[in-house]
């Protein structure tokens, strides 16, 4: 009796992730190699409130910022706060096709993406390029890259 629990429970074992949120990882390109200020990062919720994705980060040269599930373009809203304390917002738009990915069924679901294009308004932002179209739990390379204009 104890063998046979011992072999089910073995045979039951499953791999889910322990954080399925999946997110786009943006490098700094270009002259400006690290935040220039502080940046805050928000978005609307589905219910139409904002939220913080991102709060007053500042010397860093890459940040993680999570990508919505079913959206089919995500609205950030950029605010740079430069070392002059002048502040800069810019709204960056980022179309993507959301793909659900299946792990298991006692695993909460996840959606992996593929990014398709982005726009973005002009007043820190210099730039940005999707340098790896292909969203996963993997952020090692990262998937923007973002350029601020260099005389901020």
């Amino acid at each position: 009796m104890i063998l046979a629990t011992v072999i089910l429970t073995a045979c039951s074992s499953i791999d889910c992730p322990v954080n399925n949120t999946v997110y786009a990882k943006y490098v700094l390109g270009g002259e400006v190699d690290a935040i220039p200020g502080t940046l805050t990062v928000k978005t609307k919720r589905a219910n139409g409130s904002d939220t913080t994705l991102l709060n007053e980060l500042s010397f860093a040269k890459d940040f993680l910022l999570p990508i919505s599930y079913v959206r089919p373009t995500d609205i950030l809203v950029f605010q740079l706060t430069d070392t002059n304390a002048v502040t800069y917002i810019d709204t960056v738009k980022l179309s993507k096709i959301n793909t659900p990915h299946f792990e298991s069924v006692d695993c909460s679901p996840s959606y992996f993406h593929q990014l398709t294009g982005v726009t973005w308004t002009k007043k820190a932002i210099d730039s940005i390029i999707i340098s790896n179209s292909k969203v996963t739990y993997d952020t090692t390379g990262g998937h923007v890259q973002i350029y601020f204009k260099s005389d901020l």
